[in-house]
């Protein structure tokens, strides 16, 4: 089940439910400020991290730079702590599922969250990534055609 943690008032996180949805992927929204953020939903993006907390976190947020932190004097579980009485300072989207994750939307990086007879589908279709028009078509043949 893929999971995207999102703010109301960001833009990425609403371009990046508006093509998740076009694409018919499943998942399940977490918004940062309604939705209380666990050590748990920590661990799964830290776990799919290449640089650790650097990945999911902003160190150039306004709460960072009021309270004067810096996250190397931090140990592992004040930082996990830090993060969950001030859910603003992850980055956003977060899209996670059980084997990737995505931070910020990037519209080819997304195209992993595709499900696989969707992207075998696309690619059998030898269409043109420049092609926006064609790339829409294909969808609609899929979509049409899985819905029969």
């Amino acid at each position: 089940m893929i999971t995207i943690y999102t703010t109301p008032s960001c833009s990425s996180c609403r371009k990046a439910k508006k093509w998740l949805d076009e694409h018919n992927v499943v998942y399940e929204e977490r918004n940062l400020f309604n939705h209380r953020i666990s050590n748990f939903d920590i661990d799964m993006m830290l776990e799919h991290a290449e640089n650790g907390f650097d990945d999911i976190i902003s160190t150039r947020s306004k709460i960072f730079k009021e309270k004067d932190l810096d996250v190397e004097d931090m140990s592992v579980s004040e930082l996990k702590n830090f993060i969950i009485d001030n859910p603003s300072i992850l980055k956003r989207p977060i899209i996670v599922d059980e084997k990737r994750m995505q931070v910020g939307y990037n519209d080819e990086e997304i195209r992993v969250f595709i499900p696989k007879k969707l992207r075998d589908f696309i690619m059998s279709s030898n269409i043109y990534k420049e092609d926006d028009s064609e790339y829409q078509t294909v969808l609609e043949q899929y979509f049409n055609n899985d819905a029969k």
